[in-house]
């Protein structure tokens, strides 16, 4: 009978395993905290870092990019025609507004465009009014990019209104989210298909060694372009807990804005990204051009937005960096309203300094979450960000969804992405940066309407142990949450 050394193969196996991990953390040129809490993990629990690694560690989407769907002996003429059909007026801004524009600019997010109107939507019922009127008068195209879509009331009103406007010949494409939307199968879908519209899955999860980490990467946006004159995005997704109608005073308290006019076209571009990634058959020539694209020239005129986008395709992480400059910039005031603070340690250093400089920086955050884990992981930064001196606001319940920020009288951002590592870097996102002064005095009510119905956070006495021990690990979970 053969003799088989079990336990060198193990120690031979555990140092092989050990090394070619390590190798590769050292070749993904992470930050050298994470390289080294990686590699410690991978030291003391080679198969648990392992599998964890395998689902979270990756940090970039390898992925060609196709931005419009076109044929490449069509890209020149497209991209000419995009050229020569946007506004040669830029809006004039102040010196502040200025250079943070030129921050997005340089981090490739183009400049700030006129927007014909801007309506904020404070809450569901406004945002899916607004929606649905848009769709009833599309005449070309409807496009929407979704993370939740539920087959309930809500998520089956838009799905029949998107419908009928499929029968009366309007091309309608829907994308969601295959993780955020688990519940829409396939069944629920086909009346908008069998009305003539496409629908797709984005990047749905395949259990392989090869793909098994896409579970990261999620388009988490929300968004819809009509006739590629009208877009909304913000935090409010297709389902019921969105709407006071269908869920009373339990709904979310949430933010959406419908912007009209040339910003739009970079929601357009957005979409057809993901869209044409998904699998969604398109192709662009230069006679649609102006179908998808209309034509700015005529504006000049407006509201200033400035359109930011980021992904795990990028290496910028571009609303990371907006937000750490326009942090940096800050002389009065930063308000923010978020349902996961989870800030990264330049992030909350970020926030620490603007605080020691004189800036109000005042946080809003629900005081109960969506998800337990991320409750208890953005109680403990909102003890530190507490003790750092920034006010710390608890709202509701209901649950707090909104994702604005507003700084000074510079801007006022209305997005889709948390404050999280998720967010900034593993999501698929979108903002709008708005340099109005009248869109950020609105905005800064809305902040303050909330602030009255909410409670100032208070340094927590030190609980059980046990509550202790699930917060620390709780935030040591925070760059995947």
């Amino acid at each position: 009978m053969i003799d088989i050394p079990w336990f060198e193969i193990f120690v031979g196996s555990y140092f092989v395993w050990v090394v070619l991990a390590c190798l590769s953390l050292l070749m993904s040129r992470r930050s050298p905290q994470a390289t080294l809490a990686w590699i410690f993990a991978f030291i003391a629990l080679p198969v648990v870092s392992g599998i964890y690694y395998m689902v979270f560690g990756p940090r970039r989407l390898m992925r060609r990019k196709r931005r419009y769907g076109v044929a490449r002996a069509q890209a020149g003429a497209v991209s000419q025609h995009l050229r020569h059909t946007a506004c040669d007026t830029r809006p004039k801004l102040t010196e502040d507004a200025t250079g943070l524009a030129a921050v997005g600019k340089r981090l490739g997010q183009g400049e700030p465009t006129f927007a014909d109107s801007v309506e904020l939507l404070d809450d569901g019922d406004a945002k899916m009014k607004a929606i649905g009127a848009a769709v009833k008068e599309a005449k070309h195209h409807v496009h929407m990019e979704y993370y939740i879509w539920e087959p309930d009331d809500v998520g089956t009103r838009m799905r029949d209104d998107l419908a009928e406007a499929a029968k009366r010949g309007v091309e309608v494409r829907v994308l969601y989210d295959a993780v955020g939307s688990p519940n829409v199968s396939r069944s629920f879908w086909q009346p908008l298909v069998d009305a003539g519209a496409e629908v797709r899955a984005f990047n749905p999860l395949r259990f392989s060694i090869a793909s098994i980490h896409f579970a990261n990467f999620r388009t988490h946006r929300k968004i819809a372009i009509c006739d590629g004159h009208v877009g909304f995005l913000g935090g409010i997704n297709m389902h019921n807990p969105e709407s006071t109608t269908r869920s009373g005073k339990n709904a979310w308290r949430d933010q959406h804005v419908m912007v009209a006019g040339e910003p739009v076209r970079k929601l357009q571009r957005l979409f057809l990204e993901n869209w044409t990634y998904a699998g969604g058959p398109f192709m662009l020539t230069h006679k649609l051009v102006p179908l998808y694209f209309p034509s700015a020239k005529d504006g000049g005129r407006g509201t200033a937005v400035q359109i930011l986008a980021s992904g795990p395709d990028e290496e910028a992480s571009a609303l990371h960096a907006f937000l750490l400059a326009a942090l940096s910039t800050a002389r009065t005031r930063v308000w923010i309203e978020t349902p996961y603070l989870i800030p990264d340690e330049p992030l909350e250093s970020a926030l620490r300094v603007s605080e020691l400089r004189g800036v109000d920086v005042q946080v809003i955050v629900p005081k109960e979450g969506d998800s337990k884990l991320v409750t208890m992981a953005s109680h403990t930064y909102c003890d530190s960000l507490h003790k750092a001196g920034i006010k710390v606001f608890q709202y509701g319940p209901p649950m707090l969804h909104a994702k604005t920020a507003i700084v000074d009288e510079t801007v006022a951002l209305i997005g889709t992405a948390n404050l999280d590592n998720r967010s900034f870097r593993l999501n698929f996102e979108v903002a709008a940066a708005f340099y109005d002064k009248k869109v950020i005095a609105r905005l800064a009510q809305r902040f303050e309407e909330d602030r009255e119905r909410s409670k100032a956070f208070h340094r927590r006495k030190r609980g059980p142990r046990t509550q202790q021990l699930l917060e620390s690990i709780a935030r040591l979970t925070s760059p995947v949450l």
